[in-house]
């Protein structure tokens, strides 16, 4: 079954209901085809603006597959970002690491964040920019 890894960007948007995110996250939710990472499930966190928000967020865990890094991943992001940077081009580890567990997982991201494109010419992730 196909995987998609919503990215921060997106979930921030779905969840103040602004178009495009909402109507294609709530399409995923209902074919249950999302998975998350804890990298994001901390970015969520951190700006979450209630209590509320927040016990959503950490419900992840239990509604969606999760994509555990490993050292492996950690090693190809920060290889990424390393290589990025030598060309000219600066990609946050925490990007790189996304962009390695969608590649570790196949999982299609799906982000609002046009960056990642950079990252995919050293990482070869699949992705739906929106």
């Amino acid at each position: 079954m196909a995987k998609t890894l919503i990215d921060t960007s997106v979930w921030i948007d779905f969840f103040r209901k602004k178009e495009p995110c909402y109507a294609l996250a709530s399409q995923l939710l209902d074919e249950q085809t999302i998975c998350t990472a804890g990298l994001i499930m901390a970015e969520l966190i951190q700006g979450a603006k209630t209590h509320k928000e927040v016990d959503i967020i950490k419900d992840f865990v239990s509604t969606f597959e999760y994509l555990q890094d490993s050292p492996h991943i950690w090693l190809n992001a920060a290889q990424a970002a390393y290589k990025l940077r030598r060309t000219g081009t600066t990609a946050s580890l925490s990007d790189c690491l996304i962009a390695s567990l969608a590649l570790h997982y196949d999982a299609e991201l799906l982000s609002l964040d046009s960056h990642f494109t950079a990252i995919q010419a050293i990482v070869p992730f699949k992705m739906r920019l929106i």
